[in-house]
């Protein structure tokens, strides 16, 4: 089958800590040394930091509207150390200043359904050492604004990682494979095959699912997306109903299908939850390699 379009890669996934600009013996302000910017002080950091520091603001002023969010009753200051710590995504933006990179960190909140977004400076050394800005705000298209240049992690792809295989859109952290795979972790049964086992049969069941069928089912979902699914048993697999699943999205000039995830399984009822819509014969269901 033909792989989906690549997005950005998320691998470069590594805990981040809080805002911390070093302090030397001599009270210099070691932001990033091998970048050169050390300060003698906090007035020089900030009066080198202030043109970005007032562009950033600005922007967001523009960008914020009529409906500043006033009511939400959370501290931003209290969010901002997990905010930088465990972040659910960072974004790479290196077009906005040509002095150097700015980098984007978005969490979700627990206590409401708000989201908090900290600009920040990140060094050499892998740390965010300067802040120009954050802030919370339930406003999601005000949150999207700060979703610009490359994802760089994302937290999510880390919970599906272990689905993931050479030539699915899973692999390259397609939002539609990740929300259907995850939406799919959620119904299967507690005795399902292990997780850790995913690759494994992945590897040994795939390909063979994909060219030699027992079931073709097709369906749109909310969105319009034509969803092919793809069902074969193993009766004599050592693992008792061993069934596996590969999930495809049809294109719908081409007729194409790009895979977006696969997996198995010998939970009957989560097979069943995916025979629904038009039943397909193998015949009619254009293939291609799945690498």
């Amino acid at each position: 089958m033909a792989t989906k379009s690549t997005r950005p890669s998320t691998s470069r996934a590594r805990k981040k800590k809080k805002i911390r600009p070093r302090k030397t013996r001599s009270t210099e302000i070691v932001i990033d040394r091998q970048a050169g910017y050390v300060f003698k002080n906090e007035k020089e950091m900030l009066e080198f930091f202030g043109p970005q520091v007032e562009r950033i603001e600005a922007d967001h002023q523009k960008w914020l509207g009529e409906s500043a969010d006033t009511e939400l009753g959370i501290d931003a200051e209290d969010e901002l150390d997990l905010t930088l710590e465990e972040p659910q995504e960072i974004w790479h933006d290196p077009q906005t200043f040509k002095e150097f990179p700015i980098f984007h960190f978005i969490r979700p909140l627990e206590s409401v359904e708000a989201y908090q977004v900290a600009v920040t400076y990140v060094s050499s050394e892998d740390e965010p050492t300067f802040l120009f800005l954050h802030f919370v705000t339930a406003d999601l298209d005000l949150v999207n604004r700060y979703r610009r240049g490359e994802l760089i992690y994302d937290r999510a792809f880390e919970e599906v990682g272990f689905g993931a295989l050479d030539g699915d859109a899973l692999s390259e952290g397609d939002p539609l494979a990740m929300g259907l795979f995850i939406s799919m972790l959620k119904v299967r049964a507690d005795k399902d095959i292990a997780e850790d086992d995913f690759k494994k049969y992945g590897e040994e069941l795939r390909e063979e699912t994909i060219e030699n069928a027992d079931e073709i089912w097709k369906n749109a979902d909310l969105t319009g997306n034509q969803i092919v699914t793809f069902i074969r048993e193993f009766p004599d697999h050592e693992i008792r109903d061993m069934h596996y699943i590969a999930v495809t999205q049809e294109d719908p000039s081409s007729k194409v299908h790009s895979l977006l995830f696969s997996f198995p399984t010998s939970d009957l009822t989560l097979v069943d939850r995916y025979r629904h819509g038009e039943n397909l014969q193998a015949e009619e269901v254009t293939q291609e390699s799945s690498h």
